[in-house]
């Protein structure tokens, strides 16, 4: 769906273009020489002014019609992806995070125009300098994953939160073990 928006965006820019060059090219053929005095050709460019520019309203109504669909769908294909889960204090990649990052993969290569955040995060303990560079450890370790799956580098971003936004306020291993985790974002 995004390729087929991305599409028509295309062509409605080139569609723009070519009008307004085509108006350009019109304008400048006309001589005031030869015209009843210069006011019709006045008339005649002020009208054509007005033309371009409810064709360009227009097309920035369709551009913005069918950019929102588009963001729309990749906001509904970010939301599919899954949060990952670490161990206390590490940045491997367990198992489980590696199966769900294989199915994460496969959502963002079928979409290769979506662009994500990989986003680190870690539990309350440790000082908050530790925590974010764990975090940073965790999406990249995250990030590189997805990349030898083959989801395209230019894809995705890496960012740590350390221990700043919590997914489970309270302590305890619960709460803690929900908090170690990276989690996908749309980047904007």
């Amino acid at each position: 769906m995004q390729k087929r928006a991305m599409t028509r965006l295309f062509i409605l820019l080139a569609l723009v273009a070519l009008l307004s060059t085509g108006c350009a090219k019109k304008a400048a053929q006309e001589d005031p020489q030869a015209t009843d005095g210069g006011q019709a050709v006045e008339e005649t460019q002020m009208q054509e002014q007005q033309v371009s520019a409810v064709e360009e309203q227009q097309v920035s109504d369709v551009v913005a019609s069918e950019t929102e669909p588009a963001m729309m769908e990749a906001e509904t294909l970010a939301r599919k992806l899954s949060r990952i889960y670490f161990d206390f204090d590490q940045y491997v990649l367990t198992k489980a995070a590696q199966d769900t990052l294989y199915a994460n993969a496969q959502i963002l290569k079928a979409a290769p125009p979506l662009k994500i955040l990989v986003e680190g995060h870690c539990d309350e303990r440790g000082s908050d300098e530790y925590n974010l560079a764990l975090g940073e450890k965790r999406a990249i370790a995250t990030k590189n994953y997805l990349i030898s799956l083959g989801v395209p580098a230019n894809q995705l971003g890496a960012i740590s939160y350390g221990e700043e936004v919590p997914l489970v306020v309270g302590d305890g291993e619960e709460a803690w073990s929900k908090n170690r985790r990276a989690e996908f974002t749309l980047q904007r």
